[in-house]
């Protein structure tokens, strides 16, 4: 019995080792850089934050898309607010929803962009206000290379 659940712990703490978060750092005008978690696959963009307690003042989430739309995004199942921000695909910013709130009940409106992106940025509320973030403002990243 013992070998068998030792067994289990083992694999159970291998799965846990191998699910790592990619992140990447996000530069913006003021100098100021976060750390962002990506979502770059359908399942984890529909994901975003959901669930989660709170957010860092240094992270956000990077949305990458295969190309650019109109993305929407609404906060149901987020538990606090957030600014919201839509990059072009010269990485320019097209739109910015500020301290967008927690959906409370449903329906949950969608928040879009009335131009093209194709890649969004999630991070606290106030922090494009902060930072002084305006339309057009370059943002910088890298986005990793598939081997």
């Amino acid at each position: 019995m013992m070998k068998w659940t030792l067994g289990l712990v083992i694999m159970a703490m291998s799965l846990t080792l191998s699910v790592q978060v990619e992140e990447l750092a996000v530069g913006f005008p003021s100098g100021a850089t976060i750390q962002a978690e990506l979502a770059l696959t359908p399942e984890q963009r529909a994901k975003g934050l959901m669930f989660r307690d709170g957010l860092d003042a240094d992270r956000g989430m990077l949305f990458v898309f295969p190309e650019p739309a109109f993305h929407g995004f609404w906060m149901k199942n987020c538990r606090f607010p957030i600014d919201i921000i839509w990059l072009s695909a010269e990485k320019k910013i097209v739109h910015i929803e500020r301290a967008v709130p927690p959906c409370k009940e449903d329906p949950c409106p969608t928040y879009g962009s009335l131009r093209r992106a194709q890649y969004v940025i999630e991070v606290v509320a106030d922090f494009s206000r902060r930072e002084e973030l305006r339309l057009g403002d370059a943002i910088e990243f890298e986005l990793p290379t598939s081997d």
